[in-house]
């Protein structure tokens, strides 16, 4: 099932132009705990991926995850994390699929993830369990401003990649059981037209449940919370000579079954 806010409401796609509003669910989490059964759809109606909002609102916790790919952790010379290396992105900057980004900086960069959106929560989630809390995965885009993150001797996250809009997420949740391999799914990031990142998931260091054992060992996962998994090489700093986004230019942010984010840099 992929399912999508649309007008305030949740709204479960067709297909990539018609779906049907959920008229007794306040969002997308509560149509995943809804029996089918007791489900009340609206009319088939046509839809344009600019009406969908961003999937899920407010999160309790937002976690990224840094280094998560071998090539990427090189590309910025930092060393592979023994453990997840965990930042945040704060929830202001999430923002819906189509959507305007302001470059704060001359170092603005992109990268593309999955991210995980937490249905049931906890603490001390098993890996073998990990999956079964997980209410499905979506495109998150990272961006990040450079300057920011450099700025210091001893980088700093979450700042930089928490201006406005920074996070756009979506078009819209896919259920696990709509990905015959997640592995086998591309992230795929262009600008311009032009492919930057091109990588499968199957190169995740830390997988999505490892991801959930880990934060739930430290921190009560709650049902609506992201996990941004992390970025492949092929970002703007990691280019010789580096490049970084600029007014005008197009940046799309794509996973192979999932969809695709459209950003327009002003």
């Amino acid at each position: 099932m992929k399912i999508a806010m649309r007008n305030g409401k949740p709204f479960i796609l067709k297909d990539d132009q018609h779906g049907s509003v959920v008229q007794n669910a306040s969002t997308i989490i509560d149509v995943l705990h809804q029996n089918p059964s007791n489900r009340l759809l609206g009319e088939t109606e046509a839809f344009t991926q600019d009406e969908l909002e961003q999937p899920i609102s407010d999160p309790k916790q937002i976690f990224a995850v840094g280094m998560n790919y071998v090539d990427h952790s090189a590309e910025i010379h930092i060393d592979l994390p023994k453990a997840p290396s965990i930042f945040t992105k704060f929830s202001s900057s999430l923002a819906p699929s189509v959507v305007d980004v302001k470059a704060q900086g001359p170092q603005t960069d992109w990268e593309t993830e999955i991210v995980a959106v937490i249905k049931d929560g906890g603490r001390d989630i098993a890996v073998e369990d990990g999956w079964d809390h997980v209410a499905g995965v979506m495109v998150g885009e990272d961006i990040s401003d450079r300057e920011v993150q450099f700025q210091n001797d001893n980088p700093q996250f979450s700042m930089g990649k928490s201006f406005e809009n920074y996070g756009p997420i979506g078009p819209w949740l896919t259920t696990l059981d709509e990905v015959e391999n997640l592995d086998d799914e591309v992230i795929t990031t262009k600008v311009n037209g032009k492919t930057m990142q091109e990588a499968p998931l199957s190169q995740l260091i830390f997988s999505i449940p490892d991801l959930v054992h880990y934060l739930s060992t430290i921190t009560e996962l709650q049902p609506g919370d992201l996990i941004f998994t992390g970025t492949p090489s092929g970002t703007g700093v990691g280019h010789e000579p580096q490049i970084f986004l600029k007014p005008g230019d197009k940046l799309t942010g794509s996973i192979t079954s999932l969809g695709t984010l459209k950003m327009t840099i002003k």
